[in-house]
């Protein structure tokens, strides 16, 4: 039966096809024939190459009224084996006849084409507007059971695995609610309230406590972003119902303030309230801010602490505007309409930002080195004294400073000795007695004076004042001294008893000054980490000689006043100076002092060499947050630590070693290191 039914089949088929033209329409007639003998008269018809997977069994029934074309008639299989669970995927010229399970595994990429009806398709669907999560309930019912659809929340996509003819449904129906979604953004105007605030509160109220577009808890989207400038509200949301529940929202909280509602305070972070105050009153009254020396009242008001602007633009919009400083809380209380508020709470929160810091480390270095020499020889002869006849007397007599000569230790006696033992070097004298000089008396017979002194000082000063300060704020550090200078001397002339005498009251008038080491700088952060500083070091110092001077002290300075840019972290020299003094002096007899040799008994030379090296480096540091200065105050806090801990129990200590470990000795070891300073056993200056 099988068998007869095959052969009619066939017979019926290459009947048709042997007395059809290729471009005739052919009739099919396939009743309750097996799959595999339809599959191979529809690849005779249309010329197709088919292979079956060995699952495809069973019959179909395919019966045409009239003739169709040939190229229909793959169409017709295609629908027939549909109805049967099969599919067909085309691959490399052969179409596989496959479970439709299996086909989606095999489906093309890409877009529905005209003529594709039944065969699989893969297309991705990127949204613009809707939400991938949303989308893939509405669509998953009219997904044929054995295919597939998924979504990718990061690209926003839909993937969808069909039937051409129902992917190109899904396309439809997915423009449609595009077009829906594009269409529900608006701008909302604020006619009285903030664009800002409400934004902030409609985020609240909407999406549950999230910020900008987030997602609530039924997966819907809303997106509200507020436009300070024209004070409007850009909304965007997935449903016209939700875009309309935004805007009921917005006309019940955008109503006109009631009377005093427009006072306002703000609590400032990190600004100061009185600048920040006097900038708003300038912004608002269109002129220029105060500086810090004018910023005091003339009547003595504390600037800030209160003001009112009364500049009116085009509109009258500022006109009785109020804007006070509460010092105590560091707060503003502000008195304006609610438009012009939020374009100044814009200006406040810029300005009320943590503000960066500076911390310099300052090294200034001395060197000093210091040469002198004294060598003479003095003599006289006083043999003749006492002899009743005509005598000579006479001989060479050189005083140098704070060393007595021959005549004045001879006439001075004991004192005279005690100078000469007090004096400093070699001094050795030849005595013969003493003798009697009429109207001088008895004095040391010193036949010969000779001194040698050779002296060298060499010293090192190294301070290291550090400071840390705020960006734009100067900061200044003093070490040294305050000394009083004399700078007039008054008498008061009046009478006293009942004698009514004349009583002279003498008095002085002193200015005391700091002497010593100051450092006054003012840096200023810029955004590419570069430090600009304005500068002001000096050091002096009392000049010992001058404070028993009645004339009053006399002071030594020297003092860098400048303006530099350094980097970060980096080291910059700002000053220096090489500093030599050279003293030669000479005290001879004429003619007798140049003679060759013997010349040395009739001079007395003095010679001084004075070498001065100061440099003064800077190396500035800048502090953004919080953990940068918590860690540069715990490093200085472990070493005095640590150096206390050292001196308590009693270890010995190296004091170079101490140094070289602190921060200043690290600083000094990083420029020894650069060139920058001389190495330690390089430092002495050369002696002349």
């Amino acid at each position: 039966m099988q068998i007869a039914r095959l052969a009619g089949a066939l017979a019926l088929v290459f009947a048709c096809h042997a007395f059809a033209a290729p471009d005739e329409p052919v009739m099919l007639n396939f009743v309750n024939v097996d799959i595999d003998t339809v599959v191979k008269a529809i690849g005779e018809i249309s010329g197709k190459n088919f292979v079956l997977d060995p699952r495809v069994k069973g019959t179909v029934n395919i019966v045409s009224a009239r003739p169709v074309p040939r190229e229909l008639s793959y169409q017709i299989l295609l629908s027939s084996l549909r109805m049967q669970g099969f599919s067909a995927v085309e691959s490399d010229g052969v179409i596989k006849i496959v479970p439709e399970a299996d086909a989606k595994l095999h489906a093309r990429v890409g877009n529905a084409r005209r003529g594709d009806g039944d065969r699989l398709i893969t297309k991705v669907f990127i949204l613009r507007h809707g939400s991938a999560n949303q989308l893939v309930p509405v669509i998953r019912p009219i997904i044929s059971p054995n295919n597939t659809v998924a979504a990718m929340p990061q690209a926003n996509a839909v993937v969808v695995t069909d039937y051409a003819d129902n992917i190109r449904r899904i396309e439809a129906i997915i423009d449609s609610i595009e077009s829906a979604s594009a269409a529900d953004s608006v701008v909302l105007p604020v006619k009285y309230a903030s664009a800002i605030e409400m934004a902030s509160q409609l985020n609240k109220l909407l999406q549950e406590g999230s910020t900008g577009a987030a997602n609530a808890a039924d997966g819907g989207r809303i997106t509200i972003v507020p436009d300070a400038r024209s004070n409007v509200l850009l909304v965007r949301a997935d449903t016209s119902g939700r875009l309309a529940k935004v805007k009921n929202l917005l006309t019940l909280l955008d109503q006109p303030s009631q009377a005093g509602a427009n006072v306002r305070v703000v609590y400032l972070r990190n600004a100061e309230a009185t600048r920040v105050a006097q900038t708003l009153r300038s912004l608002l009254s269109g002129e220029a801010a105060p500086t810090a020396a004018a910023s005091t009242p003339a009547n003595g008001q504390a600037p800030g602490t209160a003001g009112s602007t009364k500049a009116a633009d085009s509109n009258g919009g500022a006109l009785g505007s109020t804007i006070q400083a509460d010092v105590a809380n560091n707060a503003l209380i502000m008195n304006v309409p609610d438009a012009m508020y939020q374009n100044l709470r814009n200006v406040i929160d810029m300005l009320d930002r943590r503000r960066a810091q500076v911390f310099v480390e300052a090294l200034v270095v001395e060197v000093s080195a210091e040469r002198a020499q004294e060598v003479g020889m003095q003599w006289q002869s006083l043999s003749g004294l006492g002899n009743g006849g005509t005598s000579v007397i006479g001989g060479t007599n050189f005083p140098a400073t704070g060393n007595p000569g021959i005549l004045n230790v001879a006439t001075g006696g004991a004192a005279g000795i005690s100078a000469m033992a007090g004096s400093s070097g070699l001094t050795v004298g030849i005595s013969k007695g003493t003798v009697t000089i009429p109207g001088i008396g008895q004095v040391l017979n010193l036949g010969l004076l000779a001194r040698a002194l050779e002296k060298e000082a060499e010293g090192n000063v190294l301070s290291t004042p550090n400071l840390m300060t705020m960006d734009n704020e100067e900061a200044k550090i003093v070490i040294g001294q305050n000394v009083p200078f004399l700078t007039g001397s008054y008498s008061n002339t009046g009478t006293a008893g009942g004698n009514n005498s004349s009583v002279s009251s003498p008095f002085q008038t002193y200015e005391r000054k700091d002497v010593g080491l100051t450092l006054k700088l003012t840096p200023q952060i810029s955004e590419g980490g570069l430090v600009k500083m304005k500068i002001l070091q000096e050091v002096s110092s009392v000049e010992e000689t001058s404070r028993n001077n009645p004339a009053g002290l006399t002071t030594n300075k020297r003092a860098i006043e400048t303006t530099v840019t350094v980097d970060d972290g980096s080291i910059v020299a700002i000053g220096g100076l090489i500093q030599e003094a050279v003293s030669d002096g000479e005290n001879k007899v004429p003619l007798l002092g140049d003679i060759p040799g013997l010349g040395w008994l009739f001079k007395y030379q003095q010679k001084q060499r004075k070498k001065t090296n100061l440099m003064v480096f800077l190396k500035p540091t800048i502090l953004r947050d919080d953990g940068s200065a918590r860690g540069l105050a715990s490093d200085r806090y472990d070493y005095v630590i640590g150096d206390r801990q050292r001196q308590d129990s009693k270890l010995p200590l190296n004091a170079a070693d101490a140094y070289q470990s602190s921060p200043a000795g690290g600083l000094l070891q990083q420029l020894q290191q650069s060139g920058k300073l001389p190495q330690p056993d390089s430092q002495r200056v050369a002696k002349p």
